[in-house]
């Protein structure tokens, strides 16, 4: 008579002990929750420009997210991409989200998360000295999801949460992103598949979108070269700025240094190449840095 009760006594303990995500160290960083969703905090990492003065200035953000195909990762994923810009003069927000490791769940809530996150930064731009009109978000493979569909994406986002702050970034910065679900050669259509083409960002382009650019290995064994030539085609015939640059013979986290998978001359590159496009779009003033680059991926500045 005990059994059933005491299997829900368990799986409530393996639940509440897998949500316990637990903070990462980021030098110099200040962190904060942006949510609590499945028994968890969220926290986000904010790096700020220095000298920035958050009363006085509305500098642009960009809010980045990890990969690990929505089973895992860590916020430190993109942490060297942070670091430059919020060098240059971004204000830097690295976001943690639900994955299946931790909290047992599906795109579905690493999606509306990013949400949340790129929502949070906008409802408290004021605070953080933002403007809020010039918050972008990026990520690396499926943190390339993320983004890309909380730009693209309409839906899907946390029940209850207060939809009149746009969720919506105002550009996206994506390295090989997970961006086509397609159930014929996209990436994880049977984990998407219940809310298919909605949660794909491929499958809703509009003249609304955010600017892109886009990062790709030609050696990628997750997103095809046709995938990423057609979403870069596709926007530009409605008329949104979209970048595409290839990468030939490197592999999917050809650009990664925080995991050890990338090339410096990569992720120097890459990293150059997004500061020309935020240059483009006013995110940026000034000439790039690559001198700072340079002590970055070499292991010289925290």
């Amino acid at each position: 008579m005990l059994r059933t009760p005491l299997l829900a006594l368990i799986a409530f303990a393996v639940s509440t002990l897998r949500a316990e995500t637990q903070p990462v160290n980021i030098v110099g960083a200040e962190s904060e929750v942006y949510k609590t969703a499945s028994g968890d905090d969220l926290l986000i990492y904010r790096l700020d420009p220095p000298n920035h003065d958050a009363s006085t200035g509305k500098a642009p953000a960009i809010v980045l997210f990890f990969g690990g195909g929505w089973n895992g990762g860590a916020p430190t994923h993109l942490e060297p991409q942070g670091r430059y810009l919020a060098h240059r003069g971004i204000v830097v927000f690295l976001a943690d989200y639900r994955v299946k490791s931790r909290q047992g769940t599906t795109p579905r809530e690493c999606v509306a998360d990013g949400k949340s996150a790129v929502r949070w930064v906008r409802k408290n731009a004021a605070r953080f000295g933002v403007d809020p009109d010039r918050i972008a978000a990026g990520g690396g493979s499926a943190g390339g999801h993320v983004a890309a569909a909380a730009g693209m994406c309409d839906g899907l986002d946390e029940p209850g949460e207060d939809t009149t702050v746009s969720a919506k970034p105002n550009a996206l910065v994506l390295f090989n992103p997970v961006y086509n679900n397609d159930p014929e050669g996209g990436y994880g259509y049977s984990r998407v598949e219940e809310w298919f083409p909605a949660i794909s960002p491929a499958h809703n382009i509009t003249k609304d979108d955010p600017p892109a650019i886009v990062f790709l290995g030609t050696k990628d064994k997750l997103i095809p070269v046709a995938h990423a030539e057609a979403f870069q085609a596709e926007q530009e015939a409605l008329g949104v700025k979209s970048e595409l640059y290839l990468y030939e013979d490197e592999p999917h986290g050809f650009f990664n240094l925080s995991i050890g998978a990338g090339k410096k001359e990569h992720f120097i590159d890459s990293v150059l190449k997004a500061d020309a496009f935020l240059t483009s779009l006013g995110y940026l003033k000034g000439e790039p840095d690559p001198d700072f680059l340079n002590q970055i991926a070499n292991g010289e500045t925290p």
